[in-house]
């Protein structure tokens, strides 16, 4: 399905054309009068409620079957509310010769735009749209934000509204403004224009601008762990920081879907890390946390998974803390964690293991300090971080120092996520299976009889494919398109 670009649009005196005399041209017609428009309806006959607006003069009729001509008289936008495909076809096909978006009543497939449902505040308006998919959802979220925000949000948004300048020039700096906006709607505003004492409520937000000072720069860091990309997952604390945010400096592991929640203004800068493409080294990152919370700035560091799990989260803080930084931390969900539940492992059972081991395993001296001999123990679960490169060695390592080949592994790729994979099998044959199956990063490698449970528990995305049987051959080549892509 198409992505569509929301937009509120002006148009007051403009003209646009609506085809069709019925009951859903009178309630398109009567929507475009509310927003100030000038509708020029074409139709045989007229309802009688369009037939009262042409006669008052508030909309201009042209008589008749539709015709091409009609849209020469200086339209913007066109909707068709006939009831003719046919017709209304005709209508779209005209209107895209001539560039003009066209509303298809009901029918998605020949509209360039589409009208939403609306929650009418006066001056805040909330716009829901399905895209053309499924309008009754649109209506049903509308309909429960009518309950929610009453008509003391717009008279906030109007009181707002004139004192704008006065707003602007008391903070100059966007953030400090954003913050100031912050503390009325967290104060008493809400509250008087509720009950209606609107005198009292201009005058509280006239206190509030006298004695308001402008800080200086303030800002500060926060350590952010994005989990593992399933947005559901983030705390409500990573929510609000990443909507107070001036600046988001993000890993190459954080999903889309985590970045689509942060403040839309917000810059957002990529410093992530990769063993095999472009790599932002640390210093800069340092460079670029110090800068902006110098400038005054509320600095975000999303990071892929908790800060504080091989998240160089220490580092960046000592930093911060010798630089005399303010900072808070707020925990993420590990990889680990979040891809074995998803995959219906537990990580901890009481019958097959009673602990657990963290492993970052991102590049050969790393593995090189392991201690294999604590690893290969059984009766643990050992979760190895970036280890995709190393898999050959990992397996090595661990069938030299004891571990049996026939220790149950798992590896989920894009935990979490709606293209999450599981691919199970043995340590004998653990890189085997790898390059079978093509696993790609992000991948968490988990080792452990637990892991055996997942062909029998898990319950997210696809089951596990088990060890190196053959895929057809149609996955196999969309594998490989999306990998090269």
């Amino acid at each position: 399905m198409t992505a569509l670009f929301p937009l509120f649009a002006d148009l007051r005196d403009r003209a646009v054309l609506v085809v069709g005399g019925g009951a859903v041209a009178e309630r398109k017609t009567e929507a475009l009068l509310h927003a100030g428009a000038r509708p020029v309806v074409g139709a045989p006959q007229l309802s009688a409620a369009l037939q009262d607006w042409a006669e008052a003069g508030r909309i201009r009729w042209l008589p008749g079957q539709f015709r091409e001509a009609w849209l020469d008289e200086q339209v913007w936008l066109v909707i068709a509310a006939t009831d003719d495909r046919q017709v209304n076809q005709a209508i779209a096909s005209a209107a895209e010769a001539r560039r003009l978006l066209v509303n298809v009543v009901d029918d998605a497939q020949l509209s360039s735009f589409q009208v939403p449902a609306v929650v009418d505040r006066g001056p805040l308006q909330i716009a829901i749209s399905s895209g053309g998919a499924a309008p009754m959802v649109a209506r049903h979220l509308r309909r429960q934000l009518e309950t929610t925000l009453d008509d003391a949000w717009g008279s906030l948004t109007e009181l707002f509204g004139r004192h704008r300048q006065r707003i602007r020039e008391r903070f100059p700096d966007t953030g400090t403004r954003r913050r100031f906006f912050e503390a009325q709607l967290a104060g008493p505003l809400l509250r008087l224009l509720r009950q209606h004492q609107h005198a009292e409520a201009e005058a509280q937000l006239d206190i509030a601008l006298e004695q308001a000072k402008a800080p200086g720069p303030t800002g500060s860091v926060a350590l952010v762990g994005g989990g593992p990309g399933d947005p559901g997952l983030l705390t409500l604390n990573a929510l609000r920081a990443l909507n107070e945010a001036d600046v988001i400096l993000y890993d190459r592991l954080v999903s889309d879907a985590v970045l689509r929640l942060a403040r839309r203004d917000a810059e957002r800068i990529e410093v992530g890390k990769s063993a095999q493409g472009h790599s932002t080294r640390q210093e800069h990152i340092h460079a670029l946390m110090l800068e902006h919370a110098r400038a005054g700035r509320r600095v975000v560091r999303l990071k892929g998974g908790d800060p504080f799990v091989f998240g160089r989260g220490g580092e960046e803080l000592e930093f911060l803390h010798d630089h005399g930084i303010a900072f808070e931390v707020v925990p993420g969900i590990t990889a680990a964690v979040a891809c074995a539940a998803y995959a219906g492992i537990p990580l901890t059972h009481r019958d097959h293991a009673q602990s657990l081991r963290l492993v970052t395993a991102h590049c050969k001296d790393s593995l090189d300090t392991l201690d294999w001999q604590v690893l290969a123990q059984q009766r643990q679960t050992v979760a190895f971080y970036m280890g995709v490169a190393g898999l050959e060695t990992i397996q090595q390592r661990l069938l030299q120092a004891g571990r049996a080949g026939s220790t149950p592994f798992a590896l989920v790729e894009n935990g979490s996520r709606p293209e999450q994979r599981i691919v199970t099998g043995t340590l004998a044959e653990l890189s085997a299976t790898a390059r079978h199956h093509q696993v790609h990063t992000p991948a968490l490698l988990i080792l452990g009889e637990v892991t055996a449970l997942a062909e029998r528990l898990h319950w997210f995305g696809a089951p596990p494919q088990v060890g190196c049987t053959p895929l057809p051959s149609t996955k196999i080549a969309a594998r490989t398109l999306a990998h090269a892509a």
